[in-house]
């Protein structure tokens, strides 16, 4: 029986194949031609070369598949419109459930996200009730995880057996191209003092979105939706509990709401000059003042999702940071 992955050497890909292939499962991963594969040297992967974007591509990875988890997309949290996030997104997942109903696929988890449902408002839970919602999204990423998150509904009530699954926040190791969160995490082991506004937000292992993609794909129901939540927790919280795991000084700046706002739109322009990756942007600041009270109820009920501690995942966290850029550096002055 052989298992798909596209978007295998993203931060949830990676940890997923490790988790497979520990299972004793036969994965195959599509990658886009050139693409880097090297963080995952040694683990027994078929390579299978291929564009979401180019629907005859498609045919020789989907051959044969029994599984396929699509989590191939591209995650912006810049305002404006970007054609790009759209078209792999959206376009990229409808080739992809083509390709899946072509090869007679028996089952598809799609990977979708939190912030493709209904904004609500503080005081409502967040839930598997509420629907995705393309319309009022407050960002391009949103909109398009929203678009293709129906679009695999609908591909389900046409017969195809596909479930959805929503991390929220996604933090933890294995994080080697450098998450929009693993980046803000990345950045607090640095000595000077951290820049933080009064925030909160729900955070999620990604072991644990791991193992809770592995489940829908053993247990979920055709159709349905599965939010894999953590644990909601506060910035400053957050970033205590990162130094001292690494017995670091806490030096913290938090400043008034109003202030970041006002300089996050210059942080913009200086993201898109610099194509660091972005941690301090309107979005990023809508983000974690909004309503995070999330329940992964259903996916515990019907799939037996149990996520860690937010203070276990936070310190495997820091650490595996820490010996990564430890080793990053010694491989440098070599």
């Amino acid at each position: 029986m052989t298992i798909l992955v596209t978007g295998g050497t993203g931060h949830i890909g990676n940890v997923l194949i490790h988790e497979l292939v520990a299972a004793g499962q036969t994965v195959r991963a599509l990658v886009l031609p050139g693409e880097d594969r090297s963080i995952l040297d040694g683990v027994p992967v078929e390579w299978v070369e291929g564009n979401v974007l180019d629907p005859a591509s498609l045919a020789p990875a989907f051959a044969g598949v029994d599984t396929v988890y699509h989590l191939a997309g591209i995650i912006s949290i810049l305002p404006g419109r970007d054609e790009m996030v759209r078209r792999v997104n959206v376009e990229g997942t409808k080739n992809v459930l083509a390709a899946a109903r072509t090869a007679g696929v028996r089952r598809l988890v799609y990977t979708s996200s939190i912030h493709a449902f209904q904004r609500t408002p503080h005081g409502v839970v967040v839930d598997e009730t509420l629907p995705f919602d393309p319309v009022h999204a407050i960002g391009q990423y949103d909109c398009s995880k929203a678009e293709a998150s129906l679009e695999v509904l609908k591909a389900a009530r046409d017969g195809l057996d596909a479930v959805v699954v929503a991390p929220t926040g996604v933090i933890g190791p294995q994080d080697f191209r450098v998450s929009e969160l693993g980046a803000l995490i990345r950045s607090w082991l640095q000595p000077s003092p951290a820049i933080l506004i009064d925030g909160r937000y729900d955070f999620v292992d990604v072991r644990d979105v791991a193992r809770g993609e592995m489940l829908a794909a053993e247990k979920g129901r055709r159709g349905e939706v599965y939010i894999l939540s953590g644990e909601q927790i506060h910035l400053v919280q957050m970033l205590c509990l990162v130094k001292g795991a690494l017995n670091l000084p806490v030096k913290v700046l938090t400043i008034p709401l109003r202030w970041a706002r006002f300089f996050a739109r210059f942080a913009v322009l200086y993201y898109r000059m610099s194509r660091e990756k972005p941690r301090f942007t309107p979005y990023s600041i809508d983000t974690v003042q909004s309503n995070s009270v999330i329940s992964h109820a259903k996916a515990e009920r019907e799939l037996g999702y149990h996520p860690r501690k937010i203070e276990l995942s936070l310190r495997d966290t820091a650490a595996w940071w820490k010996q990564y850029l430890l080793a990053k550096k010694t491989s440098q002055a070599d």
